[in-house]
């Protein structure tokens, strides 16, 4: 048996998977177990087509692939590299099982990114699972930001093979890329921050209490509730209140991105804290999210 590495989510923090397979004899026949959801099990399809365009014989053989552990639901087109990888290596005798394998497989074996990717690696980097990873190319401007791991880009199923067979691993497929922000350094951290304010607290006038409670509220990252009539400035501070909050560091930068990617966005890496400032007739659902 052979394996490699993956990863899936359970809940909002990721699970590593280990993907086994064997070949035994008996009718030919192509099976993927371990609650695999659809995008999964269609990868059959997509690996067979990625490995006969590439030269690779498909071996006449019981092919099964088991996403260990069996009882985790698993989801995501990432697993298409691994589980291609690993049938192609069927008689390669070297320890694969330290490697993560990460992407999705094109008919003509090209490799392309998963939206979730970034997520998942971020979350194993922040439990200390992971140190080094085949992934995408195209991923690696977003994936090098997450420190303290070795990324390998590929292109092709035919690179990712080469890169499991080596013995000596190239350094200059190494990437570390870092933010290009201005910051500061305390206790050895980053700490990013920008300096294009397009509000700025200057626009208010008057108001010194409100404006003194804002200061205290954004310094010590507290609540605040503005009461007044209207035209008062009540909105004017709340909008300023996001560009006086204390700067993001590295970390913190790397979890923002990772919410922006589970809501459907391209991340941003914007020192720019988060910030909500919702108005006093908005409902409970409408800012906690409904369900």
């Amino acid at each position: 048996m052979k394996q490699l590495l993956c990863a899936t989510f359970e809940g909002i923090d990721a699970a590593a998977v280990e993907v086994q397979f064997t070949a035994t004899k008996g009718l030919p026949a192509f099976t993927i177990v371990g609650m695999a959801n659809t995008a999964i099990t269609e990868s059959k399809e997509r690996v067979k087509s990625a490995l006969l365009s590439n030269g690779f014989t498909f071996p006449p053989k019981r092919l099964t692939i088991n996403l260990a552990p069996s009882d985790l639901r698993k989801e995501g087109s990432h697993f298409d590299l691994p589980i291609a990888a690993l049938i192609a290596l069927g008689n390669f005798e070297g320890d694969l099982s330290s490697w993560y394998v990460f992407g999705e497989l094109g008919l003509d074996g090209s490799v392309t990114e998963n939206t979730l990717l970034y997520p998942i690696i971020l979350s194993l980097a922040n439990q200390g699972m992971i140190e080094r990873a085949i992934v995408p190319r195209v991923s690696l401007s977003k994936l090098s930001k997450i420190p303290n791991i070795t990324f390998y880009g590929v292109e092709t199923l035919t690179e990712a093979l080469n890169l499991l067979r080596a013995e000596v691993l190239p350094e200059t497929e190494s990437h570390i890329s870092t933010f290009d922000f201005n910051h500061l350094i305390h206790e050895g951290t980053n700490y990013y921050f920008h300096e294009h304010y397009p509000l700025d607290f200057v626009d208010i006038k008057g108001q010194e209490h409100a404006k003194r409670s804002a200061l205290i509220a954004a310094a010590g990252m507290h609540n605040l509730l503005l009461e007044g009539s209207p035209g008062s400035g009540k909105s004017m501070i709340a909008k300023r209140l996001v560009h006086i909050m204390p700067p993001l560091h590295n970390q913190e930068m790397l979890e923002c991105a990772k919410l922006e990617i589970l809501e459907g966005k391209e991340p941003t890496f914007s020192p720019l804290r988060p910030f909500r400032s919702p108005h006093h007739s908005s409902t409970g659902a409408s800012i906690f999210g409904g369900g």
